[in-house]
């Protein structure tokens, strides 16, 4: 039929992309419909942008759809906060956004990384688990609203791992 886009079109993962200063909207927007996004003020997307952390955004049709922010510190990286829009989740936005993110801080030095996610969140944990991270420890009431342990995962950076 003409002028519908082959089905390989609609599958098409989202490219995956350094977070811009024009993406702050978008990315707070997201975060806000993230369950287990940390909720940050835009001026914290900001700084992100501003090259304060490193961040990147996943685009489908030009339109932003999900976001991972992370910082590098001394041959380590931690993923700091990743949303992924409602619509956009379980097709592989949020695997692109964190090897993204990971092969970058491989690059640029990182050995290992880690990230917290609240102990309740079996779907992100599961997730990372995929993504070969591993329990590395607990921080009791890290989380509030409810209080909530963190459970502190990580993984090691290989060349050969992505």
């Amino acid at each position: 039929m003409e002028g519908r886009a082959p089905s390989s079109e609609k599958q098409k993962p989202p490219a995956v992309r350094r977070l811009r200063l024009g993406d702050v909207l978008a990315v707070s927007d997201i975060a806000l419909r993230s369950p287990g996004a940390a909720l940050w003020a835009p001026s914290d997307y900001e700084r992100a942008a501003s090259g304060e952390y490193d961040g990147w955004v996943a685009e489908k049709n030009r339109r932003v759809v999900g976001f991972v922010i992370a910082r590098r510190l001394a041959g380590e990286m931690e993923i700091l906060n990743l949303g992924v829009e409602p619509v956009a989740r379980r097709r592989g936005t949020a695997t692109r956004l964190l090897e993204a993110a990971l092969k970058f801080g491989l690059r640029r030095g990182a050995k290992k990384a880690f990230l917290e996610v609240r102990a309740s969140n079996t779907g992100a944990i599961a997730f990372y688990q995929r993504m070969s991270f591993g329990l590395a420890g607990r921080r009791p009431g890290y989380y509030t609203d409810p209080t909530e342990d963190a459970l502190v995962l990580s993984r090691q950076l290989v060349s050969d791992s992505f």
